[in-house]
């Protein structure tokens, strides 16, 4: 069991109109995937995702936006509530999308309505037990696997999002490297248009930095 507990309850609840405003995120992480010819590993990216407790399919850790924080802080709360995870949050979100909840439509007032805030969140770590792991299980996902597994279309706007977040950071990290004189070897496996089919993975070479010095300074640490 663990020691820590989720809020639970609809008193601090905020709304926008008749909209209950949410906040969430995708949580990612690189991993180890194959050597090139050169001896170079690559890393591939994951994001995660958990089930929902009363239907079978998987989403991305969200829920409501209480008014004693702030949209990020309600970000990083959901993560570790129904994920169990921590990391560091950009603060600068990959957008906001209005949806009707599916199931039960009190949940998100009498129209069902809400409006969302989904950000992208580097993990850096994974807890043993978390609040909610009683009613939710989480599942890493290569890209292609979290776009057939997302049910709803502004999920898959949201990963569209997130992979334009992520090639910036590419473009960042190669501008980086060549300022400073070093051939590039990153490697990114991403549709350039939105409208084909979706990657099936994304992959950098494990000799480059995770973030630039740039792309840093739109990062909120939430690790404590």
């Amino acid at each position: 069991m663990s020691c820590l507990s989720a809020r639970t309850g609809r008193q601090r609840q905020r709304y926008e109109g008749n909209l209950r405003l949410v906040s969430g995120c995708i949580p990612y992480r690189w991993i180890k995937d194959s050597t090139d010819q050169t001896g170079e590993t690559e890393e591939m990216i994951e994001v995660l995702m958990v089930s929902s407790p009363k239907r079978d399919d998987l989403v991305f850790p969200k829920g409501g936006w209480e008014d004693d924080e702030t949209v990020t802080e309600a970000a990083c709360r959901e993560a570790l509530e129904e994920a169990g995870v921590k990391g560091l949050l950009r603060v600068v979100p990959l957008g906001i999308w209005e949806f009707r909840s599916k199931s039960n439509l009190d949940l998100c007032c009498t129209e069902g309505g809400c409006k969302g805030y989904m950000f992208a969140m580097e993990v850096t770590e994974e807890l043993h037990t978390w609040p909610e792991q009683n009613n939710r299980s989480r599942q890493w996902l290569n890209i292609k696997q979290a776009f057939s597994l997302s049910r709803y279309e502004w999920m898959c706007s949201a990963l569209e999002e997130f992979l334009r977040v992520i090639e910036e950071e590419r473009k960042l990290e190669k501008q980086d490297e060549d300022s400073i004189g070093c051939p590039s070897s990153l490697v990114a496996d991403v549709s350039e248009s939105q409208t084909m089919a979706p990657p099936k993975c994304y992959k950098r070479s494990s000799t480059m930095p995770h973030h630039s010095m740039n792309s840093k300074k739109n990062i909120l640490s939430c690790a404590s």
